[in-house]
């Protein structure tokens, strides 16, 4: 029989290697809780590019399609309002815009606890909506809400181009977003939003942009008014060619704003990939189907009407414009020794 003292030597062994176990699990999990969580790098890569994507869309996409729809003396004011609303809520988004939206606040707008990005660091993180969740960095997350920010705003210009003045656009798209897109963008988006709560999913900002963008480009438009000359002056669209380059754009920069909202590279966002393009492709061909139910096959591309009774009259060697194209000097337009040297 063993003695006493051996199994009490013993026992104090045991007890000894189950408290250094456990003291060493113990430092193990403090360790693993104090480092940060985990970045899934596939993710990553794909909302950075997804982030790109989207600002495409609006810088040069949707400036050369609303560019190529205006007349050609209003093209460059255009082009420099889309290029001035990536300024401006580019800005406004990281001083307090991600703050308003996404920051704690009530059920209709966000707090300023984030104002200026502060609290959010290198190791903050935001998840994901993969299956399951991964983490993203919280950086990312912001700048691709903010491709979405600047877009919205710019998508209201089509509705009041070539009547509204450069400075006062940019007064309005700062209100703007200030009072309709941040609160909306909240309510929808953030845990704490009312919509939110009441169960709305809203994947890809068609709440949030879309209908945001598109009942104020409505209200806006009947602000403003008709355009000068309306229905009196010619007004085609002075190039169509830019306008395909610009839709071909936004086409292209959709798969970020749809595939990317899923936040991750998961089947997801195959999914919204597949049906973007899908429903792209139905939407030119009913397009072409309108178009040629409506107007025929043989409908010219718009553009400027043809002169009734060719070239007006002028003393021999003085250059004359057509009298459909009075905007033009004479200069422009050659000579009637010119032309005669041409026919």
């Amino acid at each position: 029989m063993e003695p006493v003292h051996a199994i009490a030597i013993r026992a104090r062994r045991a007890a000894l290697a189950a408290g250094l176990t456990l003291v060493s699990a113990t430092a193990a999990w403090a360790e693993e809780a104090a480092a940060p969580s985990a970045v899934d790098t596939g993710d990553t890569a794909w909302v950075l590019a997804a982030s790109a994507l989207v600002l495409m869309m609006t810088l040069p996409g949707l400036a050369l399609f609303y560019g190529g729809l205006v007349r050609a003396k209003n093209v460059l004011n255009v082009l420099m309002q889309c290029v001035i609303s990536a300024g401006v809520v580019g800005v406004l988004w990281i001083l307090v815009g991600y703050s308003l939206a996404f920051g704690t606040g009530n059920a209709y707008i966000g707090d300023l606890s984030k104002f200026a990005l502060n609290g959010v660091s290198m190791d903050s993180v935001v998840a994901n909506f993969a299956s399951p969740p991964r983490n993203i960095p919280e950086y990312i997350f912001i700048m691709f809400q903010a491709m979405f920010a600047i877009i919205t705003p710019a998508l209201i210009l089509g509705a009041i181009a070539e009547r509204m003045k450069f400075g006062v656009w940019v007064a309005f798209i700062t209100l703007w977003f200030l009072v309709v897109y941040c609160p909306i963008a909240h309510m929808v988006w953030s845990s704490e939003g009312w919509i939110f709560k009441a169960g709305a999913i809203d994947f890809a900002g068609g709440l949030v942009v879309h209908m945001s963008s598109g009942f104020s480009a409505l209200v806006a438009a009947l602000m403003v008014g008709k355009r000068y000359g309306l229905g009196k002056d010619p007004m085609p669209p002075h190039s169509l060619p830019l306008c395909l380059v610009g839709a071909g754009l936004l086409w292209t920069g959709w798969f970020g704003f749809n595939a990317g909202s899923a936040l991750s590279a998961s089947p997801l966002a195959t999914l919204a990939f597949l049906n973007m393009s899908t429903a792209a492709s139905a939407a030119v061909l009913a397009w072409a189907l309108i178009e040629l139910m409506q107007r025929g096959s043989r409908r010219r591309s718009a553009g400027p009407p043809r002169p009734s009774r060719g070239w007006s009259r002028s003393p021999r060697h003085v250059a004359t414009c057509p009298r459909w194209a009075p905007s033009r000097s004479a200069s422009a337009w050659p000579s009637s020794r010119t032309r005669r040297a041409r026919s």
